[in-house]
């Protein structure tokens, strides 16, 4: 019997890679994801190799797993690889707590985020 094949949910020209429960809020994570969307591939890489941001190495490696993914997966030309979706979306929320004046206690959250990223094959036209 065995299960039937899962149908792909992406483009022919197109690969993905997921990475879930990174240790950030998704709005600044979602700050990341914005600076690459519709980069190629090496521009998106070099942009976030050299961001001041913390959770920058992380989203390059979801990158390079991603083209890694597109050009052994699905036989794609990584030099025409373009960053056509980075999306983030909202994990868990670990909630803490922290002893305030007069026995009270202060909330704290620590969310938790998730990010797609999605690249395409794209000919540019001279």
């Amino acid at each position: 019997m065995g299960k039937k094949p899962r149908v792909r949910s992406l483009e022919k020209n197109e690969a993905m890679a997921r990475t879930r429960n990174l240790r950030i809020s998704p709005r600044k994570l979602n700050l990341v994801a914005e600076s690459i969307r519709g980069l190629r591939a090496e521009q998106a890489i070099a942009a976030l190799e050299f961001s001041t941001r913390r959770i920058s190495g992380k989203v390059k490696k979801c990158l390079q797993s991603a083209i890694a993914n597109a050009e052994n997966n699905h036989e794609l030309d990584v030099d025409q690889l373009v960053v056509s979706e980075a999306s983030v979306g909202k994990g868990v929320v670990m909630k803490r707590f922290r002893p305030r004046a007069r026995g009270r206690a202060g909330r704290i959250k620590k969310p938790f985020a998730h990010i797609k990223i999605v690249v395409s094959e794209r000919h540019e036209e001279a």
